[in-house]
């Protein structure tokens, strides 16, 4: 079983990722969990902070010469924004001067001090801020590895932003060298237009993306729990990331509107079975029915805007303007990483959950042979 958390603040020395079970044997590559983190920090539209910092991954446990020792693994990405903040981020002595006491509209501020009963609205804003997403990044990174190993490939791009909207191919190269990681050279341009409206108006936007995974053999997830199935946890990893508002697996709302006729995927004959559509984007009853797993997350704009929007100053109930924080534009390029590595994480947890196997050395073969056996009906 998968064990899988994020510690750390955004101003604080670092962001953390705990994983357990983790198999012994995994060889983990590094510089594809960089390679994630890098892209992570780009994307037209962010703000000065990706401008301070350069993320990489440490490793401060469970991993020995490049190899998973089953044991837990902490991976870290230090802040290097810390050094700004150290005397208002200090565990045990803290400076005035960073409280906050208006609370965003759109954002954690106000719900995660009722959760808590902070008066400094800042101890929920550095713990809700996206910053915390390096860790998960981290986290599918690594277990971008394991999936590799298991002949299972990753990806996604960016289909909309505001209302320039893209719905062509993928081409790595091309997502790849788009500034908002849009296949389409014309739709990135439009995608940049949006973009610079809204930061001219000192606003924010949101947008669509799309995962696609592909590799994954039918029958992992299970049609007998509600919490086994595939599409539960899927939708709940994606769901968790900061911003996201709907996710959709396959036609998703499309599904409200077509007869069954042009909705489910038809059978063909052969050894695997093939499927005239992918409709069902992979999962069919909570399990995965051998077809790429197709997932598409919208993500509202960034709650913080340099013109804020109204709100109430907590300590005396009058009416203000919410604060500004230094923030992004438009996160949506980022988002798609996150939704990534998301699920990546989800996947991965399904299949160990399905095998219960300590090491590679058992998982590969256990994995193959389930492969062919799907293959074979």
């Amino acid at each position: 079983m998968l064990t899988f958390y994020t510690a750390g603040e955004s101003h604080g020395k670092g962001v953390f990722s705990f994983l357990d079970g983790i198999p012994a044997g995994l060889r983990v590559n590094r510089d594809m969990i960089d390679a994630d983190l890098a892209r992570r920090q780009k994307g037209y539209g962010r703000g000065g902070r990706m401008a301070i910092e350069k993320d990489r991954v440490d490793v401060l446990s469970g991993i020995r010469g490049g190899v998973a020792l089953g044991s837990p693994i902490m991976l870290a990405v230090w802040n290097r924004d810390f050094e700004n903040w150290k005397e208002y981020m200090d565990p045990w002595s803290v400076q005035p001067g960073k409280e906050l006491y208006t609370p965003r509209p759109g954002h954690a501020d106000l719900a995660g001090a009722a959760r808590f009963g902070h008066t400094d609205l800042r101890n929920v804003l550095e713990r809700s801020s996206a910053r915390e997403t390096a860790g998960r990044v981290a986290a599918g990174g690594l277990l971008r590895s394991l999936l590799g190993a298991l002949g299972i490939d990753v990806y996604s791009w960016v289909l909309r932003i505001g209302k320039a909207h893209y719905e062509g191919p993928f081409d790595r190269a091309s997502r790849d060298s788009s500034s908002v990681f849009c296949p389409d050279p014309d739709i990135t341009l439009a995608m940049e237009k949006q973009i610079d409206e809204v930061r001219e108006n000192g606003d924010t936007i949101g947008g669509e993306f799309k995962i696609v995974l592909t590799g994954l053999p039918a029958g992992i997830g299970s049609h007998t729990q509600w919490d086994q199935r595939l599409d539960t946890s899927i939708a709940a990893y994606l769901m968790s990331i900061p911003g996201i508002k709907a996710v959709q697996i396959g036609k998703g709302v499309e599904c409200a509107e077509l007869p069954g006729s042009q909705i489910h995927d038809e059978i063909l004959p052969g050894n695997p079975k093939r499927r005239a559509s992918n409709n069902a984007g992979g999962v069919e009853g909570g399990i995965s029915n051998g077809q790429p797993i197709e997932v598409r997350c919208t993500m509202k704009p960034i709650p913080t805007l340099q013109k804020g929007l109204k709100s109430v100053d907590i300590r005396t109930g009058e009416s203000v303007r919410a604060q500004y924080e230094r923030s992004d534009y438009c996160a949506v390029p980022a988002a798609s990483v996150v939704g990534e590595a998301m699920l990546i994480i989800a996947v991965s947890s399904a299949i160990l959950a399905s095998f219960g196997l300590p090491d590679m050395a058992s998982l590969t073969p256990a994995f193959d042979s389930f492969r062919k056996r799907g293959e074979s009906l």
